[in-house]
């Protein structure tokens, strides 16, 4: 594995949207910056989704807080984790989400 491949996955993940964008216009050849590029997206999407819920979770007094803080922890824990996973040099899915890269 290439060491610019890993440092632009890497920027791919850590960019969220401006990183996808990047790797796309700069790297759309390269299988290994795109697979982290597609979990970005994911992650992004999921970003969205929780932003969106939150929404929803104020008005449920206490649990709704209490969810929203967790689902915030669980997408920044799995953001690291595609950090992590772009610079090991393998294609990896990101836990529970990276399945949906796939898709796209």
């Amino acid at each position: 594995m290439e060491q610019d491949s890993k440092v632009w996955a890497f920027l791919s993940v850590f960019l969220s949207v401006l990183g996808v964008v990047l790797a796309y216009l700069l790297k759309k050849d390269d299988s290994y910056v795109m697979h982290y590029a597609k979990q970005s997206l994911v992650l992004v999407v999921a970003w969205v989704i929780l932003w969106v819920l939150n929404f929803v979770l104020v008005f449920i007094p206490f649990v709704g807080r209490f969810v929203f803080w967790i689902l915030w922890l669980g997408l920044v824990v799995l953001w690291v984790m595609g950090w992590v996973y772009a610079l090991s040099g393998e294609k990896k899915e990101i836990p529970v989400l990276g399945s949906f890269a796939s898709k796209f």
